[in-house]
């Protein structure tokens, strides 16, 4: 959890250059026609911001699958891309190192300043960010600001938002920009597109550069909680000892019930036989992608996350103050000391 002293402001540069990412995952659709739409238009200038918009997977869109080779979000770490490429490298490792010298270099001061990915879910998650900490306030301002716009507009309360945080080392696509986030929204099956689905995201994309103007063009933004989630643990599926085949599914008294908390002995798994096997934790917990498609793979059920209340502080931007020569990073708001503060060049 980030330390900030409640009350302090922060002040940061601009958010001049902006990456708007969709395809990553070539049969998540929503992202993919939200691309198109804004190719075809070659939307590239808003008011106060450069976008760039990227589909990500070329090669994955054209098959409509969520990879060719490899999954390309987990191809952005600097491992993978600082590695050698060969003729057997696997295109999304490519394209993973192609990205990264058009939006980044990831950790330099050249990288954009906020990427944007845009992903869909099978499982019944309404609309997250998706971030690497709850220091990129950033990313927890438009959280905040994108949130207000949806209490303010009265959407039907089964569609909801929430602020998730990752705890592994960075290694999507929004990881390569200064600051970062992917945007998920779900339900919705692969390989298809739902009306609903894709205009909630354009809304969101829409209000997300909203609030980047905003911000660049001077107006403060107060500070306050934001109830964020952090990732616990992911939980696989029963699987029979010789064969490694699941031998059970997602129990109908969890299915679609992401961000439902799960207690100690809450049904989890209904095996093919019929037999509920129960939540054995020891502590209630938040499941999310629950039962999600492109998992199985993975080895992935659901996920567990434990809620709290984070402090995200008042901003300001740096417009003429005494700055540094170097821009702050997400890396270093782990290390700043509680309530400090600091100025970026614009």
């Amino acid at each position: 959890m980030c330390s900030i002293m409640e009350g302090r402001e922060v002040v940061l540069p601009t958010v001049s250059r902006v990456a708007l990412c969709g395809g990553t995952h070539g049969n998540e659709l929503s992202g993919v026609y939200l691309v198109r739409e804004r190719l075809k238009r070659k939307v590239e200038e808003e008011e106060h911001i450069s976008v760039v918009t990227v589909m990500s997977n070329p090669r994955a869109v054209q098959q409509c699958r969520r990879y060719t080779e490899t999954d390309l979000n987990r191809c952005f770490t600097h491992a993978t891309l600082s590695g050698p490429v060969t003729d057997k490298t696997p295109y999304e490792i490519v394209r993973s190192q192609e990205l990264n010298t058009l939006l980044g270099p990831k950790g330099s001061p050249e990288a954009m300043d906020l990427v944007c990915d845009l992903h869909n879910t099978t499982a019944n998650m309404g609309l997250c960010l998706i971030a690497y900490s709850d220091c990129d306030w950033i990313s927890l301002h438009i959280y905040r600001y994108l949130q207000a716009r949806e209490n303010n507009h009265h959407r039907d309360s089964s569609f909801w938002m929430h602020f998730l945080i990752r705890v592994e080392l960075p290694y999507s696509l929004d990881s390569v920009g200064k600051h970062g986030f992917g945007e998920l929204i779900g339900p919705q099956a692969h390989g298809v597109v739902r009306s609903n689905i894709l205009s909630t995201m354009q809304e969101g994309v829409q209000q997300m550069l909203e609030w980047v103007r905003l911000f660049n063009s001077g107006t403060p933004f107060e500070g306050g909680k934001v109830d964020v989630y952090t990732m616990v643990k992911n939980v696989d599926y029963p699987r029979d000892f010789e064969t490694r085949g699941i031998t059970a599914a997602i129990h109908p008294q969890l299915q679609d019930r992401d961000f439902c908390l799960l207690r100690p002995n809450d049904p989890v798994f209904q095996t093919f036989s019929g037999e509920t096997l129960k939540y054995t934790g020891t502590e209630p917990l938040y499941p999310f992608f629950i039962n999600e498609c492109a998992y199985y793979e993975k080895g992935i059920a659901l996920s567990l996350w434990s809620n709290a209340a984070s402090p995200s502080p008042h901003m300001a931007l740096a417009h003429s103050r005494a700055v540094p020569d170097r821009q702050e990073t997400r890396a270093d708001t782990l290390l700043r000391p509680e309530g400090a503060r600091w100025t970026g060049a614009r």
